[in-house]
């Protein structure tokens, strides 16, 4: 059984192609396009499913058309539609940053020792990232994400450890 923990979202698929079974595939980083797996993970009602992959080619930067083994037609294509697409993590390599845009989704910020919140989101539109954290009670806050700040990221634990400046958190 595929746990969360152990894939990273990549994307969505947004329509079937011809009647072979292909499908178009929108991609929110670049992680499928730098790293090869021999399989991708779609999330069918919260279940982890893996889907071997036959062949692909990208049409563009972030759209690919894919066909799955044992995917062969239209109708079973239609299945996948909308589903969000996961890679493993475990064939990421090392030139690739693991922990890149939604990916980081749901890991626990610390700092001091203490948890702050969240990750619920992460704002990369400009050239200062910042993770959206919600703490337990509720607040919003933003944190730079910066390389200063953070000490330590665990994947296994879904934690990342940060050495946040005072009255950073006051703001």
């Amino acid at each position: 059984m595929i746990k969360p923990q152990e894939v990273i979202k990549i994307g969505k698929v947004t329509k079937t192609h011809g009647v072979s079974g292909e499908l178009s595939c929108t991609f929110i980083n670049d992680i499928f396009g730098d790293d090869d797996a021999p399989y991708l993970v779609a999330d069918i009602d919260g279940i982890y499913v893996p889907f071997f992959i036959e062949e692909y080619r990208f049409k563009s930067d972030v759209t690919a058309l894919i066909k799955f083994e044992d995917i062969d037609d239209t109708d079973s294509a239609k299945l996948l539609l909308g589903r969000e697409l996961y890679f493993p993590m475990k064939y990421i390599t090392d030139s690739q940053p693991m922990n890149c845009g939604e990916g980081i989704i749901g890991y626990k910020i610390y700092s001091d020792g203490k948890l702050i919140g969240k990750i619920e989101g992460v704002d990369d539109s400009t050239a200062n990232i910042l993770f959206y954290v919600v703490t337990e009670r509720g607040e919003e806050l933003l944190i730079p994400a910066t390389d200063d700040f953070v000490e330590e990221i665990d994947d296994e634990k879904r934690e990342i450890t940060m050495n946040l400046p005072d009255g950073l958190l006051d703001m």
